[in-house]
């Protein structure tokens, strides 16, 4: 009994992320079917080169979803304003050092996250308002700052993107960001965080500083998406300022498709990686059928599905859930 009730526990603390992992499961067998080769360490290697910059983005805009900021629409045009500054800032004035790359990504990523969360707790304007501003004139400086995808980074970032192995930087990257994550959600920062996304009021009345755990959450969520950043410009060896707009629309797919609860509070990355890798699944799928020119509108009509229905999975199974621990209990 004890077994049982711990594995209930368990089921129903995680019951947010059967969406993802169901449908994660779904594609490895597709894959498993169609693509073989998938599952030779290069093809794990190309895979996690693939889905790391997005898996990084997800976990990023977890953080704020956690907090009660809802969908940051500005996290893929972040992404790229730290791939387009690093190759025309640092790159293109023969700065290369791993320290100064590294930091100036991941100081990019907070300065504007948290620019973002004065905005949204001192001026008191909707979070969504603020992130779809910053997606518009980060989307606009991007294309200022490189008009068309081009630059080439130094050789040990571009070695990030080749993918020949499992045990690749890339995986160090993810690994990091996984336990950095583990660590993290066992601080009362992180308690103190998901209270706020829950109830802001009852966070306040007992003693949490509701406007700074805010800002510090947007810094966490831009140290993430600085570090999505800098694994998207190890990936391509290069800068592309065309990809904010696709990555948001992966990344709330993603999160959606994770369980996270938009109105704060809710979920983890237990629902929002295997999200992330199973979008990123998505258009390695349909890679093996024979689409031609389709081939772009059905990834973004699967991504539209994908959202309905994790919305409704979201939404029915914690209910089914709950009725059948409630009549065992009766």
């Amino acid at each position: 009994m004890k077994q049982q009730s711990r594995f209930g526990r368990v089921t129903s603390k995680s019951a947010y992320s059967f969406a993802a992992w169901g449908l994660l499961a779904v594609l490895l067998i597709v894959c498993a079917v169609r693509a073989p080769y998938l599952f030779t360490a290069s093809g794990i290697g190309g895979l996690l080169v693939s889905a790391v910059p997005l898996v990084l983005v997800v976990m990023g805009i977890t953080v704020t979803a956690l907090v009660g900021s809802g969908v940051d629409l500005s996290a893929g045009p972040l992404m790229i304003f730290v791939n387009v500054t690093l190759i025309k800032v640092l790159f293109d004035q023969q700065i290369g050092s791993p320290v100064a790359v590294i930091a100036w990504a991941l100081g990019i990523g907070v300065l504007i996250q948290v620019i973002q969360a004065i905005v949204i707790t001192v001026a008191r304007i909707e979070p969504v308002i603020v992130t779809l501003s910053a997606f518009l004139a980060l989307s606009g400086i991007n294309l200022v700052i490189l008009a068309q995808p081009g630059g080439q980074a130094p050789r040990w970032l571009a070695e990030w993107g080749s993918g020949r192995s499992i045990l690749a930087p890339m995986t160090i990257v993810l690994i990091t960001a996984i336990l950095g994550w583990w660590a993290f959600t066992r601080t009362q920062l992180f308690t103190n965080l998901r209270l706020v996304g829950s109830n802001q009021r009852t966070a306040f009345v007992s003693g949490v500083p509701v406007t700074m755990i805010r800002v510090v959450a947007h810094g966490i969520s831009g140290l993430l998406i600085g570090a999505g950043g800098l694994a998207y410009t190890g990936q391509i060896a290069s800068g592309n300022p065309t990809q904010g707009g696709t990555y948001t629309l992966a990344a709330i797919t993603a999160l959606v498709l994770g369980g996270i609860s938009l109105a704060g509070g809710r979920g983890g990355v237990l629902g929002s990686i295997p999200g992330a890798i199973a979008v990123t699944l998505i258009s390695f799928t349909l890679t093996t059928f024979s689409l031609g020119s389709m081939a772009s509108f059905v990834v973004q009509l699967s991504y539209g599905l994908i959202l309905v229905a994790a919305l409704l999975i979201s939404v029915i199974i914690p209910s089914l859930w709950r009725k059948r621990q409630e009549v065992k209990a009766s």
